[in-house]
């Protein structure tokens, strides 16, 4: 039976995208890799259901720069289920009180989800949702 394995996620800052995961998430941060002949580092992100995101950095990549937040054709956000309206409400709370931006919500939205959209370090868009 098929199934994801993990997501890749391309970042400036490794240490800072684990940091916002693991803080905010609960993700358990994996050891790095290096190899550096091909400039490349990366760590797992290990959720407690098992869901993994590979963080990887890169010398050999130019970022494409776009706003914060900025919509765009491809990956567009990560939604991570907390269980509850009220988690929701208490975890958007605390991301904006430490500054991260929150793009809209709590709400629910036209298809019955409870969740708000915050950026995470480097502007991706996660969805928190109950």
């Amino acid at each position: 039976m098929p199934r994801i394995e993990h997501v890749g996620l391309w970042v400036r800052d490794i240490d800072a995208v684990c940091s916002f995961y693991a803080t905010y998430f609960g993700a358990r941060v994996g050891p790095g890799y290096e190899n550096a002949a091909k400039g490349f580092a990366s760590r797992f992100l290990v959720f407690e259901t098992g869901v993994r995101i590979e963080v990887m950095t890169t010398s050999t990549l130019s970022p494409v720069v776009l706003a914060p937040g900025a919509q765009r054709m491809g990956f567009t956000h990560l939604a991570v289920a907390l269980g509850s309206d009220s988690a929701v409400d208490d975890l958007t709370a605390r991301l904006r009180t430490d500054g991260y931006p929150v793009l809209d919500g709590p709400r629910r939205t036209g298809d019955g989800y409870y969740e708000s959209v915050v950026l995470d370090p480097e502007g991706n868009r996660v969805e928190i949702t109950a």
